[in-house]
């Protein structure tokens, strides 16, 4: 069975939804309340066996600070967990730059000179976790762990999925089940039209041939935006796409302010270091 040994974080987006903040630093570098979103996600890579992290990102993005060891911090608050500040040599980090905002197919493109094989993909405005872990012991998710696992199962691609609410699904890719294996994709359905209510979640295992795909099937000239939609239907017709559920896990979403604060409340109050704390505060403050 083919190893997953690369991950890409496509953290190319122009983030408007999020300005003014995202015209200072990247939305990418936003704290899930004490943990930046981009340590969540490498974490979540390194946990599910990667050793080469791609970073696809823009000409305006910068994200050295990242991959640079801050252990010394560590001196100044032990009691956080080493992990926070720096990763084991064997990760190697590569940063590609998507020179224009071509979406997300054309973004992956531009690492996969780099990649052999099956790879991960993490969309880096969405954070997915089944860990709400102290600073001090820090446990990443194990979200793409999972992907992992279906893949070296059944050698086929995979994407995750989560069930939301009907009155949400027009916000996304929505997509129609047969077992494991997902039949159609529609993007943002009005309610009546949506095939369930399970959505893709920003979490995907790509195979090998994903970039002749990309390149020669489905164009980003003729396809646009909806390259890696039309990539998933090829798959879909051929041997199969594989749904991983993830509706056991939270999902957290940089992506807007109102989502963003809304991910800050609901992990403070599963995060062992405030959860009193705030939910006192929260009764106190809604009383």
């Amino acid at each position: 069975m083919t190893v997953v040994n690369d991950a890409v974080i496509v953290a190319a987006g122009l983030g408007s939804r999020m300005l003014p903040t995202s015209a200072y630093l990247p939305k990418e570098s936003l704290p899930l309340v004490d943990v930046p979103a981009f340590i969540h996600l490498t974490r979540e890579a390194v946990n599910a066996g990667v050793s080469r992290i791609h970073i696809i990102t823009s000409p305006s993005k910068d994200f050295s600070t990242f991959l640079e060891s801050k252990e010394h911090y560590h001196s100044l608050k032990p009691e956080i967990s080493s992990t926070l500040f720096t990763l084991d040599e064997s990760i190697k980090f590569f940063i590609h730059i998507q020179h224009e905002p071509l979406g997300l197919g054309h973004a992956i493109l531009q690492s996969l000179d780099e990649i052999q094989g099956a790879y991960l993909v993490l969309l880096g405005d969405n954070i997915i976790t089944d860990n709400f872990s102290s600073v001090r012991d820090f446990t990443a998710s194990n979200a793409s762990r999972k992907l992992v696992s279906t893949f070296n199962q059944t050698g086929l691609p995979c994407a995750g999925v989560y069930s939301v609410p009907d009155s949400d699904v027009s916000n996304y890719g929505v997509i129609q089940l047969e077992g494991q294996k997902i039949t159609q994709i529609v993007e943002k359905p009005d309610i009546d039209d949506a095939p369930s209510n399970k959505v893709l979640c920003g979490r995907y295992i790509f195979t090998a041939d994903s970039k002749d795909l990309l390149v020669e099937k489905f164009p980003v000239n003729e396809y646009g935006e909806f390259q890696t939609i039309e990539l998933q239907k090829h798959w879909m017709n051929g041997e199969g796409l594989i749904a991983v559920d993830m509706s056991d896990y939270q999902w957290y979403d940089s992506g807007n302010p109102l989502s963003w604060l809304k991910s800050q409340i609901d992990y403070g109050l599963r995060n062992p270091d405030y959860s009193t704390q705030l939910r006192n505060w929260l009764e106190s403050r809604l009383n």
